[in-house]
């Protein structure tokens, strides 16, 4: 708003200058140099003599020249030193610095809106080191420690320019966890045009917008009251298999993990192999419980004979250590 006011400034002292020229050529017969000259004497009220006499009419004019003057220069003080009271150039560097270091990043992960839903979500991405860029319009949450460094686009999710900010065209991932439905369809619809490849995740507060959202794009669709329901009731009636689950979760140091791990960054050797031939519970101590097909079916337990076929994907089970374990026999990069 600032700067804006500054531009605002300097287009009324350009409308001034102007004014002035003209008004000495055209109502006096001053050359347009010698016009100019008056007019920066009278506006900057050095106190140089005139250029040549002037009638009552042109002291009447130059008196009205100075007054105008007076109030842009004014006016322009004002908002320049507000401008560098308030630190505004300082922020401006730095969104300009951190928007340049975003548009450096691929294959990051965008977070519209930071509302309990997007920090969940940015917490647990972060405990797996993934690179994100948060999206807000409000910049209140940078003020508490733990997201100081969060890499921040202020602005609405719902406007290309924004998304654009936050690098959608080099990124990998989207969660649009905005409040309004009607907002995570914008961003939806916005982002699959903008990134074709992109994987979506949105929230969803009603059930009739989940269909209109996986229409507009989105990959997966979640309602986060819907799944608290869900478990607050799955642990009346079978509590034993929710904490069981619970514990095999994705991340911590003392309970089972789950791994993904896609057939193609596998050593090249493994190619075209059957899980069998992997052997993962001799290599890691894991075991391979789900295998993602190359059309996205979902296979619980899969037979040790599964070919592994370009753009398949492995699901392994294991402790912390038999996990990393995992990744260090069997990813090649």
């Amino acid at each position: 708003m600032l700067t804006s006011k500054i531009y605002k400034g300097l287009i009324l002292f350009t409308i001034v200058l102007l004014i002035g020229t003209l008004g000495y050529c055209l109502f006096f017969d001053f050359s347009i140099l010698d016009a100019f000259f008056m007019t920066i004497i009278t506006t900057s009220t050095v106190g140089f003599g005139e250029v040549k006499p002037l009638d009552d009419l042109g002291k009447i004019f130059t008196i009205l020249l100075i007054f105008m003057s007076v109030g842009v220069y004014g006016y322009l003080v004002t908002v320049i030193s507000d401008f560098f009271s308030n630190n505004v150039l300082m922020e401006s560097f730095r969104i300009k610095k951190e928007l340049k270091e975003i548009a450096k990043l691929k294959g990051h992960t965008i977070i519209c809106g930071f509302g309990r839903n997007g920090r969940q979500s940015y917490d647990k991405l972060k405990r797996f080191n993934k690179t994100c860029v948060v999206i807000e319009q409000s910049d209140d949450f940078t003020e508490t420690p733990v997201y100081e460094h969060v890499q921040f686009v202020k602005g609405d999710a719902t406007n290309d320019d924004v998304l654009k900010n936050a690098g959608i065209e080099q990124a990998s991932n989207l969660i649009t966890a905005l409040p309004s439905d009607a907002n995570n369809l914008y961003v939806v619809l916005s982002s699959r045009q903008l990134n074709q490849h992109l994987n979506i995740v949105s929230r969803a507060n009603d059930e009739n917008a989940t269909k209109k959202l996986k229409i507009a794009g989105a990959d997966h669709v979640i309602m986060p009251d819907k799944l608290g329901g869900d478990h607050m009731a799955s642990l009346l009636v079978t509590p034993d298999l929710v904490e069981f689950v619970n514990r095999i979760n994705m991340e911590g140091d003392s309970n089972a993990n789950l791994e993904e791990i896609c057939v193609d960054e596998l050593p090249e050797q493994y190619l075209m192999k059957s899980i069998q031939d992997l052997d993962v519970r001799k290599n890691s101590g894991c075991n391979v419980i789900g295998f993602i097909t190359e059309k996205d079916e979902y296979i619980v337990n899969p037979s040790s004979q599964m070919i592994l076929k370009p753009k398949c994907r492995l699901i392994a089970l294991g402790r912390p250590e038999q996990i990393k374990k995992f990744k260090e026999v069997y990813e090649e990069f």
